[in-house]
């Protein structure tokens, strides 16, 4: 494979570029990122987080994100633009918030811009699946009149119980699709929308192919990214579902795998073995 063939790069962020407990990436992973750039090729996040969440975490340089897929698919950008918007019916959403109400350690957030709102569900067990979170949590009680952007469910739960709480929602709530992007957590999104379809809008916008595309990942709401990309890259990491559906491996986040990876395509270099 020629790196020059290379037209787009996106990275997850939590877990895959940015370890846990930190609140930015590092000072290398941005100057691969702009590295990138400067080289011709697109490069941004491809987050479950909103934009307004993710601009921070690029300590200051927006460069970094003005190409991106955010919101788990459901806002994508290219160049600063906002190409395409997804939004969560409230009626799904409803049905969503009977059943986390009905699950003993069950709880949804929906948020406003960047405060996430408490519909339901106990602070205490959000803290400890999500602590930032919670510090800002703002509890409400109810769902909003109007769609939603961002919406998630958390659960006090191992991940076998994650899982089987996201299959019960999967299988009896219609119009939303749900994903674990770690343990006790889920990502809300319109039904047949997540990733992987972002991925699509956007080369379609930029007039690429998939197989131009180098994607980075670790966990489950990676999956249909992965699914849909030429080259789609596990950290070390990495869940073992998600190593499973990667075609190509690399280190882990902590030690900036992915910098090193961006740096060598940016480089016109191809990073990855056979």
């Amino acid at each position: 494979m020629q790196a020059s063939a290379i037209k787009l790069i996106l990275s997850d962020i939590d877990g895959t570029i940015m370890p846990a407990g930190a609140s930015t990436v590092s000072p290398r992973t941005v100057a691969a990122f702009r590295a990138a750039l400067d080289s011709g090729i697109m490069a941004g996040p491809a987050s479950g987080r909103g934009l307004v969440q993710i601009a921070p975490f690029f300590r200051g340089d927006a460069a970094c994100c003005q190409t991106a897929i955010a919101t788990n698919g459901l806002e994508v950008y290219c160049a600063g633009e906002k190409i395409c918007e997804q939004r969560l019916p409230i009626a799904a959403l409803e049905r969503a918030l009977d059943i986390v109400r009905d699950t003993p350690g069950a709880g949804l957030l929906a948020f406003d811009g960047t405060t996430p709102q408490l519909v339901a569900g106990d602070l205490d067990v959000l803290a400890r699946i999500t602590p930032a979170y919670a510090r800002a949590c703002v509890p409400v009680g109810a769902l909003p009149a109007e769609d939603v952007l961002k919406a998630n469910i958390f659960i006090d739960a191992d991940m076998a119980g994650t899982e089987a709480f996201v299959t019960r929602l999967n299988d009896e709530v219609d119009g939303l699709d749900f994903d674990i992007p770690m343990v006790g957590y889920a990502n809300i999104m319109p039904k047949g929308w997540n990733k992987g379809s972002a991925l699509l809008t956007l080369c379609d916008h930029l007039g690429i192919t998939p197989d131009q595309v180098v994607v980075f990942g670790d966990a489950g709401n990676d999956l249909t990214m992965f699914s849909v990309a030429g080259h789609a890259v596990a950290v070390g990491n990495a869940t073992p579902e998600a190593k499973a559906a990667a075609r190509w491996h690399i280190g882990r986040c902590e030690d900036d795998a992915v910098a090193a990876a961006i740096e060598a395509l940016a480089a016109g270099e191809w990073p990855f073995g056979e």
